[in-house]
């Protein structure tokens, strides 16, 4: 029998899928300005079985979380100035589940604030941005063309972060997902960023900043991307390399990762992600999949990724990953659903075998 939050969730999905568009939360004026409310509702059910014991909960997908946002644009000609607040709303997040506990329903807290800033953006100098917001690699491990990213994202430990996978006699390793499965990719800061125009679709962007909604944190950031787009052929393409230094206590950590991803007009796509982290650890990830056009309402995208660590959390540990996911979206209602079952393992240089884990996440994301 499947447990009732996990019917309620699918009952609510079907509901979702059979809303009708919600117009617009957009004033604008006449003289190139506008004022614009968005946001989105972003619910799962989350499935953990760490081998031994089994856990569902429903979950807000920290992929692409529940937030809502305000937007402020006015034209100076052929630049833009631009004012963005956004949030999450603080509902418990898909990484903060697990075997020691769950997070609360709600617990708003400034951290959750995503963006804080205001931009300003030439046709020919490129594009300022100045306040909270994403660092110049935020993103950089994320090209993906595949339609799946909402269910399959370059980042296993937004999923199921805080679960532990056991050792063989069944007990708490200590060893959680998120220690094992990463993928470099740069946050939220508060920071000075600048972007170039796009010079034969590439686009080159730096940033610099810190860490200004947490408490007691002096962490220093700075980092530099590359990011590609083009058509050849038919076939897209999107590309992106990135640098991002942390430093703490006069001690840098450094991070080299990128991702590519070609989509064929048949639908067939790949996409290959990889990273290091200078003298702790580094991995690679293969995702395959295909976008069909099978129903009216909106595409169908499957893939299946094989994911790929090795020295995250001692020399000669390994961290494996297979998944496989389907999304539908339904364009009208701006509703994509989707569902991924995925399978975990560790293996260290120690005495201690750990057992595989597994999860599946079924959700939906409504855009308003």
């Amino acid at each position: 029998m499947l447990p009732k939050y996990l019917l309620s969730s699918i009952t609510a999905l079907l509901a979702l899928s059979a809303m009708p568009a919600m117009a617009e939360l957009k004033y604008s004026n006449d003289t190139g300005g506008s004022v614009k409310l968005y946001g989105q509702l972003s619910p799962a059910y989350l499935s953990f079985d760490d081998g031994v014991a089994s856990y569902g909960d429903l979950v807000d997908n920290e992929v692409s979380n529940t937030r809502a946002g305000l937007t402020v644009t006015q034209d100076f000609g052929s630049s833009v100035l631009r004012f963005d607040f956004l949030t999450a709303l603080g509902f418990g997040q898909s990484s903060s589940y697990g075997q020691a506990g769950d997070p609360k329903f709600l617990d708003w807290r400034r951290t959750f604030v995503r963006k804080l800033e205001v931009s300003w953006k030439t046709e020919s100098a490129g594009t300022f941005t100045f306040g909270q917001g994403s660092m110049a690699t935020d993103g950089v491990a994320q090209s993906d063309l595949s339609g799946t990213k909402m269910a399959m994202y370059n980042g296993l430990d937004t999923v199921a972060g805080n679960y532990q996978f056991r050792t063989s006699a069944g007990a708490l390793s200590g060893i959680e997902i998120d220690h094992t499965f990463t993928s470099f990719d740069a946050s939220r800061r508060g920071r000075i960023r600048y972007d170039t125009p796009s010079f034969n679709n590439f686009t080159f962007s730096a940033a610099y900043g810190k860490d200004i909604l947490s408490t007691n944190n002096n962490d220093t950031y700075a980092d530099a991307a590359v990011r590609y787009k083009n058509e050849i052929g038919g076939t897209k393409i999107a590309a992106s390399l990135g640098f991002s230094r942390r430093t703490r206590n006069g001690t840098d950590r450094d991070d080299t990762f990128g991702s590519i991803s070609a989509l064929h007009p048949s639908g067939a796509n790949v996409t290959l992600a990889a990273g290091s982290r200078k003298n702790d650890g580094q991995y690679g990830l293969i995702k395959l999949g295909y976008t069909a056009d099978w129903f009216s309402v909106g595409k169908t995208s499957l893939a299946v990724d094989y994911y790929k660590g090795s020295d995250f959390v001692t020399n000669g540990s390994s961290s494996k990953s297979v998944g496989a996911g389907i999304v539908q979206k339904f364009d009208d209602a701006r509703l994509e659903t989707y569902l991924i079952v995925r399978k975990y393992e560790y293996t260290d240089t120690t005495a201690t075998s750990y057992l595989n884990a597994s999860s599946v996440l079924l959700g939906t994301r409504w855009k308003f």
